[in-house]
């Protein structure tokens, strides 16, 4: 399974770009789009941004590596699936990193699938769930007990988002395929 890049090239690229999101919320964005059910393409950012100016990410560049990364990763029966959020940092600014993911997420989700969305659910539950960490701020801490409540977090949310696939992606591919 192939890693993510890591979150100083992506930020790195974005500055450059001057894109204004922050590698975790552009990545949120993305896996949001294609969790929707939005088209794996390489003229992903444009649509997930929505910003028909922005350029086509060259094929081998970070963010197409971003990209593809995110689609095995989603598509991995083994759940590998990953978040792309700040290390090396405060608690506070990883927290912050996973609630910016949210909010791509939520963002990318709903460009792709619109006021409607197929959920079981267990999917409506977890993106009420997501909504909520979304509209979350970070307070400034850093014992053993937020450390262990902010990882339960990161795996709500990558196990929340692994559901929400199902249900809009690989659910009705599943139903396509028996037909």
């Amino acid at each position: 399974m192939s890693q993510l890049p890591n979150t100083a090239d992506v930020a790195k690229v974005s500055q450059r770009m001057g894109l204004g999101v922050d590698p975790s919320e552009l990545h949120g964005a993305l896996c949001g789009w294609l969790t929707g059910g939005g088209e794996n393409s390489p003229a992903w950012l444009a649509r997930v941004l929505v910003d028909d100016q922005l350029p086509v990410p060259e094929a081998g560049s970070t963010l197409d590596e971003l990209r593809l990364t995110s689609v095995a990763q989603l598509e991995d029966r083994s759940f590998g699936f990953d978040l792309l959020l700040p290390e090396d940092t405060s608690l506070s600014e990883r927290a912050e990193g996973l609630f910016g993911w949210c909010r791509g997420f939520l963002g990318g989700f709903g460009l792709a699938v619109g006021a409607e969305p197929p959920l079981s659910e267990e999917g409506q539950e977890a993106l009420q769930d997501m909504a909520r960490l979304a509209q979350a701020s970070a307070e400034s801490s850093d014992d053993e007990e937020d450390e262990d409540a902010l990882a339960e977090l990161e795996e709500f949310v990558r196990v929340a988002v692994l559901l929400l696939h199902g249900d809009c992606v690989m659910g009705p591919r599943h139903r396509q395929s028996l037909n």
